[in-house]
């Protein structure tokens, strides 16, 4: 019997998509796309049949692309699932009838909770998209950066961190893209002029730190920024979904997820939350925030990695799960493949799916730990270059 998660990643964009055309930048019309009504009775039960308990649906809030969006300042003619223009809204390209696209994201909903499975979704806290504007926001709620001062730097009255006297440029053509005071980077980037390996088409969310202070911390009263994000995560609770898996959770001050999460699980007592997080030395305070589960990247799966592509020893393996300790190693999400790291079919990796079966037993049935499994992995998708639409 299952006593832990078991979770499996679906991207709907390409996951129940039949169009082999891959033409490389080729159009959603011309390359196809999935859609949420694709995500049939019958793939469920597949899902189902693995022995999956949780489904993680990403990119399913509605990002930047190239079709709504400035090309320049979008990523790929899909954009990335990580740039969010609205945190109230789906994307348009996952519904049949783009009008009714909240609706068909509800089907969906019922229909994986009718299959017995658990939903999940992306909380982005770190960072929105430059072109952030909720066009499905409830009636009275106040927009990101709505009442923000962009004379000033810093204030914990801002939703965002801004660079007055300066314009956003970069080392391209921003086709007509006008942007002042530049707003400072997702990945923390304090300037108005970004490298193209920057977050470049994201901009920082202002939770009260402040960075070029030194660090520090203005929390009362509580940040602006603070009260809307805790209401976006009730509005997707309110959905029926049955948690989110938090995005670089890590660069969102932990004060701010003790206080959100504490409101989100006094209202909804069994919302879970995984956190995508990298450093070791801040996993008991996220955790003592409440967060269930984080990811365990830097230490199982990079040594499962090194054990199967570098020739490192299998005794090793004993250590990476004794350095957590009886209660901490219950929350460690286990995982061979998510949709940042390179598949383990891929000649960057094993080179065939086959060579990862004992690591997949291993992070399957060692200890307590929730394990995910990313959808393809199963059948052993290469995702070699621009195959399978690896570059979403």
């Amino acid at each position: 019997m299952i006593n832990k998660p078991i979770i499996y990643q679906l991207f709907p964009r390409w996951f129940a998509n039949y169009n082999e055309t891959r033409k490389h930048n080729g159009t959603k019309e011309e390359n196809g796309c999935g859609r949420f009504c694709d995500i049939n009775e019958r793939a469920l039960k597949a899902i189902v049949d693995l022995g999956v308990t949780h489904v993680w649906y990403t990119g399913v809030i509605r990002h930047a692309t190239a079709q709504y969006n400035n090309p320049a300042i979008t990523k790929g003619l899909a954009g990335s699932p990580y740039a969010i223009t609205d945190y109230y809204d789906v994307d348009p390209d996952l519904a049949k009838n783009e009008s009714k696209r909240m609706a068909e994201f509800e089907d969906l909903v019922k229909r994986t909770h009718d299959a017995g499975l658990s939903v999940i979704i992306d909380f982005v806290p770190n960072h929105v998209s430059r072109e952030y504007k909720s066009v499905c926001k409830p009636a009275g709620v106040e927009d990101l950066g709505e009442t923000d001062h962009p004379e000033w730097a810093f204030s914990p009255l801002n939703n965002f961190y801004y660079l007055p006297g300066e314009r956003f440029t970069m080392d391209k053509d921003l086709q007509g893209y006008d942007e002042y005071p530049a707003k400072v980077t997702g990945n923390d980037c304090f300037t108005s002029h970004p490298g193209l390996n920057d977050w470049y088409e994201t901009v920082k969310l202002n939770y009260g730190v402040y960075y070029q202070g030194g660090g520090e911390k203005q929390f009362d009263p509580i940040p602006n920024t603070w009260i809307k994000m805790r209401d976006i995560l009730l509005f997707w609770a309110g959905k029926g979904i049955d948690g989110v898996r938090v995005d670089m959770a890590e660069m969102v001050p932990v004060e701010f997820f003790q206080w959100a999460i504490s409101q989100v699980k006094k209202k909804y007592k069994k919302f879970i939350f995984i956190g995508e997080c990298y450093d070791p030395g801040k996993y008991d305070s996220y955790l003592a925030a409440g967060f269930d589960y984080l990811y365990d990247k830097v230490g199982m799966y990079d040594y499962l990695r090194g054990v199967m592509s570098k020739g490192w020893g299998a005794d090793g393996i004993t250590n990476q799960w004794m350095q957590h300790g009886d209660e901490r190693i219950k929350h460690m999400l286990y995982f061979l493949e998510n949709h940042d790291e390179q598949r383990l079919a891929s000649g960057f990796f094993c080179g065939d799916g086959h060579c990862a079966e004992p690591a997949m037993i291993v992070v399957a049935t060692l200890n307590q730990c929730p394990v995910m499994i990313y959808s393809g992995q199963e059948l052993g998708e290469r995702g070699m270059d621009l195959e399978g639409f690896g570059d979403v």
